[in-house]
């Protein structure tokens, strides 16, 4: 199994246990659009939550392959860096939607830059 498909099945597990931990109250879940923040630190909604399980699914759904998960790891870090940028700017209706803050900026941007890093190869294998 090559690394790519090891980070997308990684991360596909990680967001989509992540997106369903978002819905847990007493960890600062929610299924409502009301922003809240989840373990007291990173801004979620009912959206947020929903993207979550969508991002994991995409990313395990694209790691048949080696040639899959290059592909689906370089289009979901661009996106994720893309919203991480976005964020930095503190847009009224994307953090309606989705309740961004700083420590998801810092999160989004990472894992878009890891991912686009393991899409193009840029990491090497130990």
């Amino acid at each position: 199994m090559s690394l790519a498909q090891k980070f997308t099945r990684t991360f596909g597990a990680v967001y989509i246990l992540i997106g369903v931990i978002g819905f847990i109250d007493v960890v600062g879940g929610t299924t409502s659009q009301t922003g809240t923040r989840l373990i007291g630190i990173f801004g979620i909604t009912l959206a947020h939550n929903l993207v979550h399980l969508a991002i994991g699914a995409a990313f395990l759904a694209g790691s048949s392959s080696d040639a899959n998960a290059r592909m689906t790891s370089t289009a979901i870090g661009a996106v994720y860096l893309l919203v991480g940028i976005i964020g930095l700017f503190n847009l009224g209706f994307i953090n309606d939607l989705l309740f961004i803050n700083g420590a998801d900026n810092v999160l989004h941007l990472g894992t878009g830059a890891l991912a686009v890093a393991v899409g193009s190869g840029k990491l090497a294998t130990a």
